[in-house]
C-alpha cells in the first residue's frame, strides 16, 4: 500500500498499516481501545483515513452514535482509573468509598480521561470530579460518561496507533 500523504499533513507509517490491515486483526486493538463491536466496526469500515487527525475525527463520530445500551455495554468493560503507584493508602480508602457511592448512584464504573493530568493531581481531580458527578440526574451524568468514554477512545486509540499496536 502506498504511504497516505496530503498536502500539509506528515504521513506515519503505522496509519498506512491501520488502513491496510485486515479488519479482524485490528478488532482486538480496536476493543482496548473502546468496547464496542459497532464502534470497532464503523472505525474500520470507514478507512482510508488521510491523517491522524481523521481517524480520531471518527472515532468521535463513531462514539456519539452508540445507543444507550451500547454505550452499558462499553462501560462494563471499563475498569477504575489508575493511579500512581505511591498514591496514600488514606487517598485509596477515599477514593474506594467515592467509587462505591458513584456505582451505588449510577449502576456502573466511573470513568474519565486523565490524559495530560499530571501524576501528583490525579487523586484531587478524580475525587472532585466524583464528587460533582454525583449531584448529576442519571441522564446528566450519562451523557457526562459518554463525553469521557469518547475522550478515553481518541487516547487509547492514537496511544495504540503510535505505539504500533494496531
Amino acid at each position: 500500500m502506498t504511504p497516505t500523504h496530503l498536502p500539509g499533513h506528515v504521513a506515519i507509517p503505522e496509519l498506512d498499516h491501520f488502513n491496510g490491515a485486515p479488519a479482524a486483526d485490528l478488532r482486538p486493538a480496536l476493543l482496548d481501545c473502546l468496547r464496542s463491536d459497532r464502534w470497532a466496526h464503523r472505525i474500520t469500515a470507514h478507512r482510508p483515513y488521510p491523517d491522524l487527525d481523521s481517524l480520531l475525527a471518527a472515532s468521535d463520530e463513531a462514539a456519539y452514535d452508540l445507543t444507550p445500551a451500547e454505550l452499558a455495554d462499553a462501560l462494563a468493560g471499563e475498569t477504575l482509573p489508575r493511579l500512581p503507584e505511591d498514591t496514600y493508602e488514606a487517598a485509596h480508602t477515599a477514593l474506594n468509598a467515592a467509587y462505591a457511592a458513584y456505582e451505588a448512584k449510577f449502576g456502573h464504573v466511573f470513568v474519565i480521561s486523565l490524559d495530560g493530568t499530571p501524576a501528583t493531581q490525579m487523586v484531587n481531580r478524580v475525587l472532585e470530579a466524583i464528587r460533582s458527578r454525583l449531584a448529576h440526574d442519571p441522564e446528566e451524568e450519562r451523557a457526562v460518561t459518554a463525553e469521557e468514554l469518547r475522550q478515553l477512545a481518541k487516547v487509547r486509540l492514537s496511544r495504540t496507533l503510535r505505539g504500533a499496536g494496531l
